[in-house]
């Protein structure tokens, strides 16, 4: 009778958005996609300073708020 291994698959190996390294993504790392906590902090910081921001349009000059001389 043969018995099945049950093997882990290899850990996969991302590049930590913070400092671009390799990082294990698994769960292993408490710290995944980061490869550490200090680069999960940078980026914690990053969004706490709103370095992540989305662009906006400004509203279109004819319309209240828009353009800031019609303001007065």
């Amino acid at each position: 009778m043969a018995h099945s291994t049950h093997t882990k698959p290899p850990a996969r190996t991302v590049t930590c958005p913070s400092c671009g390294g390799d990082s294990v993504y698994s769960l292993t790392n408490v710290y995944r996609p980061f490869c550490s906590e200090r680069c999960k902090q940078i980026d914690l910081g990053a969004w706490a300073s709103e370095d992540f921001r989305m662009p906006a349009e400004a509203p279109p000059a004819d319309e209240p708020y828009g353009d800031p001389r019609l303001q007065h």
